[in-house]
């Protein structure tokens, strides 16, 4: 028979077949469809978020362009070229200050503002009012807006006063909502809006003081971004401006969005892959169930490629079906869910059906149904008929072709992850630990089949029927131990990793943090006031250690000669403003890796000695010249030495510092760490405020925690991602429960002629599902450890405790589950009637 002519035959065999219903594929379609629908929904909703990005992209930047100065405002020139290029334009500036009302004090953001603020969308108050309303003078005061966390936090309504460095303002509304919000990143403290000019007498802008000014402007329509942005950084690039338009009005979130969308994908992928492994069960099954019919085809002259074909079309019309059912909920429900997700996120989205996260569902479920059942369906094509009557034969080596086929399909599985993810090293790191996963989770499942076929023989077994019987069935031929280790193993492994981080982090800020970490970072410390805030905090006998250096904030802009980005990429120290000091000796604490410090009283070219670590990521070398731009002017210095600097303890460290002569006249504040006991820092604060208002104060534990708060979405997006895995895998403990119906209940007929009571029988199940959710809730302890400890010690630079609680709750929900699947396919074994059962099997 011709490979033409066998197609058509072999399609009609499979419709034939097919029309039976879908009777045996019901866990087929649902590992599928779940594992598809977990991927199309977060796909869904990412490219949502994206849209919404897109679209309100100059009402999130506040304009159709910004441009953006470090600790200074535009200048003359500046000021005229802007106005040339735009039909209007808006000034905002923004650092952190301290609000202080009585007795409190509070870290804030404050954004000031002019009257042209906002240019695109509206501020929204409560009580319901215009902006200028609210900012308006009342009894010679200026008015402000708060943030409702603020305003709750120093205890203010509207009217009340409070007070901005020197500068005594009156609070007229509660800020809900600014349209630019999205664009500010990450905040130490909730927000404060004011005008500008009502800062002028506030003594919290100055020479030296840390803040940024940002003009927004409105473009006359059909202008070429692009051409502006060139002309603006030819003009502008050793001024430090950054340019920015409403191409990407918000890089940062869309850097995340992008990101984390890829890797919860990929987490999906795990889902997938546990998925697959109840897709495989599925398949034998169903071809165990269809030997007679494989056996009389083979008798009947059908060659095995045939065979092969008849159920390879079947498994492809049902692996459809399979992924258009997830596909149809991976649209429907998050576009059901798009009202609560609208309402959770600061940020514009919007919900239609996208094709491409749908495209990407469906070539992630279709992969990955051939890849898990290719194998099966190539046995079908070696045996012989005679075999198949006997019963024989099913199990053995397919053949070099599928197991080429396949090692061609996950090939084909992984580069399409690393093409749709956009982050090669983050796909095939994810790869790599599926793969190694499901590898551990395979060799724990075969060493728990050898140790219970041990523990049947042995002398713990003896006398206890039940537990005998239980470790008997776990170690036998047919036993579904391995599906239930690999599909409940790996989502257990996920949460338990999740669950060690999340309270390994939560100790480190409880126990580790007071002996690391400064109690408090102090800026904007004038030049005439460091000598006074020393004399204060360092008579204090609750503190005990004090750490201070002057301040600057600067853009590298060059490295030598050449562009920064163009030499070190888009690594941090490159990528925005940085810290920048000078000394004329290295600190006590300061260790010199390579080079030389300069002598203290040297006046010559500016030399930089730059953190040993950044610099070998970056690839720099001594000799290499640096090109910093502070306050609008060019200082390049040459590498002179390296040094350590640690910054996982929170304490003070700066990338760069140079000789005292290359920043000389450069205005500039004070940086101070004050580490103290917990119990004196309300007292320090309180002092240190009265006398010098200016001064911001931030307290490394709050800041601390709105990181820690960021971590904890973080986990909790991934803890929902490994809970659909757990569902999938669920599922396929459902199917290999149902899967070895038929053999437990001839199990449970032989055993009720024997003697067996049902109570024993039942037992004897239920010791059987316990002992494998227990096996494979310590193996998904271990595995959630080892990766635990991982980021704790390698990401986070932090030490690794192992957490008991959340190990023990894995374990008993390994346990609860398999019983619950066991458990309910358990009732027609018991219910058989022996003497029927043994008869049928004859």
């Amino acid at each position: 028979m011709s490979a033409v002519a066998g197609w058509p035959l072999a399609w009609r065999l499979a419709r034939r077949e097919l029309r039976g219903g879908l009777r045996g594929f019901r866990i087929f379609l649902a590992c599928l469809a779940l594992g598809v629908m977990a991927i199309a929904s977060v796909g869904m909703v990412r490219a949502a978020i994206e849209a919404g990005l897109r679209d309100q992209g100059a009402v999130l930047l506040g304009g159709d362009a910004q441009m953006e100065f470090t600790y200074r405002f535009a200048d003359e020139a500046e000021r005229a070229y802007m106005a040339g290029i735009s039909t209007g334009l808006s000034e905002v500036v923004d650092f952190n200050s301290m609000a202080v009302r009585g007795e409190d004090t509070a870290l804030t953001q404050i954004k000031a503002v002019d009257a042209a603020y906002p240019l695109l969308g509206a501020v929204e108050l409560e009580p319901q009012m215009p902006l200028a309303d609210a900012l308006a003078p009342q009894d010679g005061l200026p008015g402000a807006v708060m943030d409702r966390v603020l305003v709750d936090r120093l205890g203010i309504v509207p009217g009340d006063t409070f007070r901005l460095g020197v500068q005594e303002f009156r609070l007229g509304a509660v800020l809900v909502r600014e349209p630019d919000s999205a664009t500010q990143g990450f905040t130490l403290g909730p927000r404060t809006m004011v005008l500008t000019a009502d800062l002028a007498q506030s003594g919290l802008i100055g020479p030296g003081s840390l803040y940024e000014t940002e003009y927004r402007l409105l473009l006359p329509a059909g202008s070429d971004l692009a051409a502006l942005e060139d002309q603006t950084e030819a003009l502008y690039r050793d001024n430090g401006v950054r340019w920015q338009d409403s191409r990407r009005a918000t890089p940062g979130v869309e850097r995340f969005v992008e990101r984390m969308g890829s890797f919860l994908i990929l987490v999906g992928l795990a889902g997938l892959a546990v998925g697959g492994v109840g897709v495989s069960s599925a398949v034998r099954a169903y071809l165990d169930g269809k030997v007679s019919t494989i056996a009389t085809l083979k008798t009947l002259g059908a060659e095995g490629n045939t065979i092969f074909r008849i159920y390879l079309m079947q498994i492809a019309v049902l692996a459809g079906i399979g992924v258009a059912i997830g596909l149809v909920l991976g649209t429907v429900i998050p576009m059901l869910l798009a009202p609560v997700i609208s309402a959770s996120l600061p940020l514009p989205v919007i919900f239609r059906p996208y094709p491409m996260p749908l495209l990407e569902a469906a070539f992630y479920g279709l992969t990955t149904a051939f890849v898990f059942t290719l194998w099966p369906l190539a046995r079908t094509r070696n045996l012989r008929a005679a075999a198949l009557y006997r019963g024989a034969g099913r199990e053995g080596w397919a053949g070099w072709p599928a197991a080429i086929t396949v090692a061609g399909l996950l090939g084909l599985l992984v580069g399409g992850a690393v093409w749709f993810s956009g982050v090669p090293e983050l796909a095939l790191g994810s790869a790599a630990g599926i793969a190694g996963a499901l590898a551990v989770l395979a060799g724990a499942a075969w060493l728990l089949r050898r140790a219970a076929n041990g523990l049947a023989r042995s002398a713990l077994a003896r006398g206890r029927v039940a537990l005998r019987l239980a470790l008997a069935a776990i170690g036998g031929p047919r036993a579904e131990a391995t599906s239930v280790v690999l599909s409940l193993g790996l989502g257990l492994s996920v949460l338990a990793a999740v669950g060690q981080i999340e309270s390994n982090l939560r100790l480190a800020i409880a126990q580790d943090l007071p002996e690391r970490a400064p109690s408090y970072f102090f800026v904007d410390i004038q030049p005439d006031q460091i000598d006074g805030f020393l004399a204060r905090v360092n008579d204090d006998p609750a503190v005990s250690k004090v750490e201070s250096a002057p301040m600057l904030r600067g853009v590298v802009t060059q490295i030598n000669g050449r562009p920064a980005r163009e030499v070190a990429g888009e690594h941090w120290v490159v990528r925005g403003d940085r810290g920048v000091t000078y000394a004329a000796s290295p600190s006590e604490n300061t260790t010199v890796t390579e080079g030389t410090w300069w002598p203290a009283d040297y006046t010559g070219d500016p030399q930089i000695s730059f953190a040993a670590e950044e610099a070998a990521e970056i690839g720099l070398k001594l000799g290499d010249q640096i090109t910093t731009n502070i306050l609008g002017r060019d200082i390049t210095a040459t590498i002179t030495s390296f040094r350590q600097v640690d910054f996982s303890s929170a304490g003070m460290g700066f990338v760069m510092t140079l000789n005292p002569a290359a920043l000389a006249g450069a205005p500039h504040t004070h940086i101070a760490t004050v580490y103290a006991e917990p119990e004196a820092e309300a007292a320090i604060l309180r002092d240190l405020s009265r006398a010098y208002p200016n001064i911001t104060a931030i307290r490394v534990k709050d800041a601390i925690d709105r990181v820690t708060e960021a971590l904890g979405a973080i986990a909790t997006a991934t803890a929902w991602a490994a809970a659909a895995t757990l569902l999938t895998g669920f599922v396929v403990l459902i199917g290999a429960a149902a899967a070895g119906e038929r053999a437990r209940v001839y199990e449970a007929a032989v055993l009720k002629t024997l003697g067996a009571t049902r109570g024993r029988i039942l037992a004897s199940f239920a010791l059987r599902s316990a002992l494998m959710g227990a096996a494979a809730g310590l193996v998904a302890i271990v595995a959630g450890g080892l990766a635990g400890w991982a980021v704790m010690v390698f990401v986070m630079d932090s030490s690794y405790r192992f957490e008991p609680v959340s190990a023990l709750a894995i374990i008993l929900g390994g346990v609860l589950a398999t019983l619950a699947a066991g458990l309910a396919f358990a009732l027609r074994p018991l219910s058989a009637r022996p003497a029927q059962v043994l008869r049928s099997a004859d």
